[in-house]
């Protein structure tokens, strides 16, 4: 039997247990309720504001049904609000919250700490080269994923 060390699957699975832990401790640390994936879409908001939930889904790569529960949780939190458009009724737009802008704002030290932390044992070097590697394989894997990343689709109505 081989050992599951040297898979890169284990390996991705291991790190992303680490980092979500990282993230969860080191965001309640500072006083913050906001899941990784919150986070994510918060921040994807506020830099695309009036972005639909499908849309959303596809910028940051996550599952296009399972982004309502998160924007639920967002807008219950009062850090998101939803409306409708002219266009079509059925569509909601997307839009940062004035007490969303502050949690971005003030989170982001405990973010980069997460961030410090889910790297730490490796020099600034090693660090670079592992996000660059990470970037590359998961690019090259992109399409193979449930929720590929489509980086690309926003602004496309």
């Amino acid at each position: 039997m081989s050992d599951n060390l040297n898979k890169p699957g284990h390996l991705a699975r291991r790190f992303q247990q680490v980092a979500v832990a990282v993230f969860h401790a080191e965001v309640e640390k500072a006083g913050f309720d906001l899941t990784p994936v919150q986070y994510a879409a918060l921040t994807a908001i506020k830099k695309s504001p009036g972005i639909d939930q499908v849309t959303l889904a596809a910028l940051i790569a996550y599952d296009r049904t399972t982004i309502m529960g998160v924007i639920d949780r967002l807008a219950q939190k009062g850090l998101v609000l939803r409306r409708t458009t002219e266009r079509d009724r059925r569509v909601r737009e997307l839009v940062i919250t004035d007490e969303g802008r502050s949690i971005l704002q003030r989170i982001e030290p405990a973010v980069r700490s997460a961030q410090k932390i889910m790297l730490r044992g490796l020099n600034s070097n090693e660090a670079n080269e592992l996000v660059r590697l990470l970037q590359k394989t998961i690019a090259a894997g992109n399409e193979l994923s449930r929720a590929p990343l489509r980086a690309k689709t926003v602004g496309k109505k």
